[in-house]
């Protein structure tokens, strides 16, 4: 080889090198069942979570996060398939049962950032129909969909008798099982991460996946009690029962569902969401661990953190304790961005779906986006060369039961089953507590709506006609 062309190999080696060197880390903190309202920073309720609010004001936060939503009962599933393929939710739910072929193609998230010169770290919950340890490098602790929970955790309380479920007994395992709460678990294996990627050339990459706040909702003592009854508020959409769960699949046998009795009451809710936010206050100190090891490590000016969550939950909005269904409190959750360049204390309004991290971090790491790949990268929209959403309305789906769609400040929610719709003005009513489909001066609006939502379903490839049952 002559001796220009082997100086110019080895400058494009090392500018290579180089470039590779410069290449952000990811760290991605998922939580499950959290709902977008749960961190105090947000203002939308009473709850400690300085750690959180402190990756808020170090990062952006998207207001209007969603999930598409489910072909299963388990929400999770379809949101983490999501996720990890890239794919819209119809698409996803064709692959979901051959998610290991997806692997063996090399095409799940966390291979492309193999592939792009990313280590892999994975802990906890994965909920993903393929063997976590064959898609990352380094795996601890691969969690189940939820922990075991136990007969007395659901149906209660019931105000003036005794409960038997105490959230800090550990005889009752759950998150207790093994010895050491699950959430602390994440924690400390995330912090092997960051310390065994100090030592490496490569960026890293982890996944660090919490089963928290997932019922059974079991946190130490002193986090339940921040949380007294008497600080505890019932959502200001409280119902005792909603008036179509039967015909949308959030009857009370459903395992959500069940979990508080039938009526509701103002005592059981403020209960379980007692519980649920002393498993989110825990939660959040673990987060604050790791971002002060990413500090401590000197890591944290070429890291990219995303916060996110699955989906949201009820938790007695709207007579509901689940995620199945179509309001905000189940389909919307928190979403944080913090990294380098990332405005700081900042909000942006733009909808987006949780699953465009995924899109964000193969663009980050230099990655080529697969061609089936539906979502989509947000760093236009933190840098300001995009300033409206990638997409023009915002989906969503559960089982053949429920659809809505969302679109400039209006949603509109078909429950096929039960021959019903209902529009709501989100700019006005943002808990969705005013019907306005039967409104006459409304009709226009709710056509409108209607129009879109067959024409995205379509395009989406759901096999729901809706046309069928409400007509054109």
């Amino acid at each position: 080889m002559k001796p220009a062309l082997i100086i110019l190999s080895s400058f494009l080696i090392l500018v290579s090198s180089f470039a590779a060197e410069q290449r952000p880390n990811v760290l991605f903190l998922f939580a499950d069942d959290f709902t977008y309202e749960a961190i105090r920073a947000f203002g939308h309720t009473d709850i400690d979570t300085p750690n959180l609010d402190r990756l808020a004001a170090r990062g952006t936060t998207f207001t209007r996060a969603y999930n598409m939503g489910s072909w299963s009962g388990a929400v999770c599933v379809a949101s983490r398939t999501m996720l990890n393929t890239g794919r819209s939710v119809w698409d996803a739910d064709s692959v979901y049962k051959t998610t290991d072929k997806e692997r063996q193609s090399g095409v799940l998230w966390s291979q492309l950032m193999g592939k792009a010169g990313y280590k892999t770290y994975m802990t906890g919950k994965w909920h993903v129909q393929t063997d976590a340890t064959k898609c990352f490098d380094m795996v601890m602790d691969v969690r189940p969909g939820m922990p075991k929970t136990v007969p007395t955790a659901y149906n209660r309380p019931i105000e003036g008798q005794t409960d038997a479920w105490s959230p800090y007994d550990k005889s009752l395992g759950g998150f207790w099982e093994g010895g050491k709460h699950w959430s602390e678990v994440v924690n400390d294996h995330t912090i092997t991460f960051l310390n065994d990627a100090k030592q490496q050339e490569k960026p890293f990459f982890i996944y660090a996946a919490f089963n928290a706040p997932h019922d059974p909702r079991q946190a130490p003592k002193e986090f339940q009690d921040m949380y007294p009854l008497s600080r505890m508020q019932v959502p200001q959409n409280f119902i005792p029962e909603y008036p179509y769960k039967d015909d949308i699949g959030c009857q009370h046998k459903l395992r959500d569902e069940n979990l508080a009795p039938m009526p509701r009451t103002e005592f059981a809710v403020k209960t379980h969401r007692s519980e649920y936010y002393a498993l989110i206050s825990h939660l959040d100190v673990q987060i604050g661990k790791i971002l002060d090891t990413l500090d401590a490590n000197g890591q944290a000016d070429n890291t990219w953190i995303f916060f996110t969550a699955d989906h949201g939950l009820a938790v007695g909005h709207h007579g509901l304790i689940g995620k199945q269904n179509m309001y905000d409190h189940s389909v919307r959750v928190p979403f944080i961005v913090a990294g380098p360049g990332v405005a700081k204390n900042a909000k942006n309004d733009n909808a987006i779906y949780l699953q465009d991290v995924m899109a964000t971090a193969l663009d980050l790491a230099g990655a080529e986006k697969p061609k089936h790949v539906f979502f989509h990268s947000l760093r236009p929209l933190l840098n300001g060369e995009q300033k409206t959403s990638s997409y023009d309305s915002v989906y969503g789906a559960y089982l053949e039961l429920q659809r809505a769609v969302t679109h400039d400040g209006w949603k509109l929610i078909a429950y096929p089953k039960a021959k019903v719709l209902r529009l709501y003005h989100l700019a006005e009513d943002p808990q969705e507590m005013t019907d306005l489909a039967a409104k006459p001066e409304h009709a226009a609006k709710k056509k409108e709506m209607f129009e879109r939502l067959v024409k995205l379903s379509s395009e989406l490839g759901d096999k729901v006609d809706l046309t069928k049952v409400f007509g054109e």
